[in-house]
């Protein structure tokens, strides 16, 4: 699936990392996790649970809870520490794939085990909507659903698996998106099992 035959904009880049890049990532993903551990989201006003487990690393780090709701803050909720940088084969990708000037702030670390899900979402707690989205699979493969900037917009699915790239940026920057299952043991990237989505964003102008 390439952008023109979806939303301008839209780039699935399967295989960008080798597996060896890809366990390179794993461990310095490891690292972000040892300084600002995993923890479990909570939504908006409801304080539902989220199904993934997440953290952040970059200047700013998406959070959300149940008073504060969805935003972008310097430090870790939980340890109140500032988040770890963002590893430089991440920031390397940024420069290749997203034709945008300015680096990334931000890259969302969210680990589904084979329960967990994401419903369909726009992202767009971002102040700058120019700069797009580049999303990086590690793990088990997982099925990948979006739509268009509508939520009533048709979908379509992509199996998206270990070393898979997607980019949403032009028209399909503010599509839904989500993820409607992950496939166990399709990868033996991860020793336990599960999926890795880490996610660059741009927050500011």
């Amino acid at each position: 699936m390439t952008g023109h035959e979806f939303l301008p904009g839209f780039r699935y880049l399967p295989g960008h990392f080798s597996r060896f890049e890809q366990e390179a990532l794993v461990a310095e993903i490891r690292a972000v996790a040892a300084a600002a551990p995993l923890y479990v989201p909570v939504m908006p006003k409801a304080g539902q649970p989220m199904s993934v487990r997440m953290t952040n690393c970059g200047s700013l780090g998406w959070v959300t809870d149940r008073d504060g709701g969805y935003r972008y803050q310097d430090r870790h909720p939980v340890s109140g520490e500032p988040w770890p940088p963002i590893p430089a084969a991440l920031l390397r990708l940024w420069e290749v794939v997203s034709l945008y000037p300015k680096p990334p702030q931000a890259c969302l670390v969210n680990f589904y085990d084979s329960a967990a899900r994401m419903g369909l979402h726009q992202d767009r707690d971002e102040r700058d909507l120019e700069a797009p989205v580049v999303s990086v699979s590690l793990g088990d493969q997982c099925l990948f659903r979006i739509g268009g900037t509508s939520r009533r917009d048709p979908t379509r699915s992509l199996r998206l698996s270990s070393g898979d790239v997607v980019v949403l940026g032009g028209e399909s920057r503010l599509s839904f998106h989500g993820v409607d299952r992950v496939y166990p043991g399709t990868s033996t990237l991860l020793k336990d099992g599960g999926r890795l989505n880490l996610t660059l964003r741009r927050v500011d102008p």
